[in-house]
């Protein structure tokens, strides 16, 4: 076979392809316990961010420690707001639950401020306990579209169920400088102490309402989130995932069984 014909072309090209695709291949196996573990990590990161328990710059091991310390996974029911039995949390994966074909699985949204199409019937949630094991506080899972992709993050709300104790953004395609300054921590900042809800009366019966909004302005109250330069509509979609995440079809049948509002005064 002569060295530049066609056929021999072909045939070092094939096998060039064949290496170099056992090669890839067998490097994403072999790396695939470590990705798994750094994923991990990074999860467990962001869980703590968003409670205040990390400033970014710690060591793996001590962010293992203090997870596995202060934090424990729940399993809920979204639409009964009850705590799931006989699941491990650690293993369940809602957004793949969410995109699955299962009916029992999903729920496809009418009513979608936060662009998200279909929902999980279950999600894992964190709640967050001091040395003693006093629950301090809570950390949800949010996301939502803004302007170019789907933001993924947490958010933590104090055992009250009200007060904002931090939020944490780890996945988001938005543009850098703009929207992408959720990532901020002078603008993540601001939310600590903030208010999602209300209480208002209806029909007589003391309701939670969900008031925080995203905006630009001075003169901030206790439920306005300064707003980002130049990225309304990324803004105005955080402000959307929080009114569908703490709603009706979110956590909000959890936080009222954890805290029900009753004997709660309007307007507290």
């Amino acid at each position: 076979m002569q060295r530049d014909s066609i056929a021999n072309t072909f045939i070092v090209a094939v096998s060039l392809c064949v290496v170099c695709a056992v090669l890839v291949s067998s490097a994403a196996v072999g790396l695939r316990t470590r990705q798994d573990e750094n994923k991990k990590l990074d999860k467990q990161k962001n869980i703590l961010l968003a409670a205040g328990l990390m400033e970014g710059q710690e060591t793996s091991e001590e962010i293992e420690k203090t997870y596995d310390s202060r934090v424990k996974p729940l399993l809920i029911n979204l639409d009964s707001g009850e705590v799931v039995e006989g699941e491990d949390p650690t293993s369940f994966d809602p957004i793949k639950d969410a995109k699955s074909g299962e009916d029992d699985l999903r729920i496809v949204l009418d009513d979608d401020p936060a662009g998200i199409k279909v929902r999980e019937n279950k999600e894992v949630i964190y709640k967050i306990s001091d040395s003693s094991g006093n629950t301090q506080q809570y950390v949800f899972p949010i996301r939502g579209y803004g302007l170019w992709s789907t933001l993924y993050g947490y958010i933590a709300l104090d055992n009250d169920m009200e007060t904002v104790n931090g939020i944490s953004y780890y996945q988001h395609a938005e543009t850098p400088g703009l929207g992408g300054e959720v990532d901020n921590p002078s603008w993540k900042a601001q939310w600590k102490g903030k208010k999602i809800y209300d209480i208002k009366e209806s029909e007589g019966v003391p309701k939670r309402s969900v008031e925080l909004t995203v905006k630009k302005g001075n003169g901030m109250t206790d439920y306005e989130i300064d707003g980002l330069s130049g990225a309304s509509i990324t803004g105005k979609g955080v402000e959307n995932m929080i009114k569908f995440w703490f709603g009706e079809k979110g956590y909000l049948p959890f936080i009222q069984n954890t805290v029900p509002t009753s004997g709660i005064p309007t307007g507290a």
